[in-house]
């Protein structure tokens, strides 16, 4: 299993947003800058985040970009389903996608049994626990 880049960026995008203490909350461009991803690419991460719901932006001129869910409520699991499906192999999710899948298939419980442990493993983490594990030095200032 492979995290892909849009992952690992809106996780950098969300630990820089949620150390933000500013009531404006933070500049994409200051995200950008601080977690050295370019403004172009960080557009797409931020759409994502926020039609995931785990991220607003404050109105008016040098509005900013905040949580919308405090980080304790926030999961990893969030964050990567905001970019991606858990798809582990097809079956699990649509068993009408092989014939096998419902009586004949000898590893579906197998599989069925990984799906959920990644579930679980990326549920049991929140944005806050994951900041702190880090020891990220939050910026000072994020004007």
């Amino acid at each position: 299993m492979k995290i892909n880049t849009k992952i690992r960026y809106g996780l950098r995008t969300m630990i820089e947003i949620a150390c933000c203490n500013e009531p404006t909350g933070i500049l994409q461009k200051d995200i950008a800058k601080n977690q050295n991803i370019s403004v172009k690419y960080l557009d797409y991460i931020i759409s994502a985040l926020k039609l995931k719901g785990l991220i607003s932006n404050t109105k008016g001129r040098g509005s900013g970009y905040m949580l919308a869910l405090p980080a304790d409520k926030i999961t990893m699991l969030d964050i990567y389903t905001a970019f991606e499906q858990i798809v582990i192999i097809e079956c699990v999710k649509n068993r009408s996608f092989c014939e096998r899948a419902t009586h004949q298939c000898t590893a579906n419980n197998y599989w069925k049994q990984f799906y959920h442990q990644i579930i679980e493993i990326l549920s049991a983490k929140t944005l806050d626990q994951i900041i702190k594990e880090t020891e990220y030095n939050c910026p000072e200032i994020c004007e």
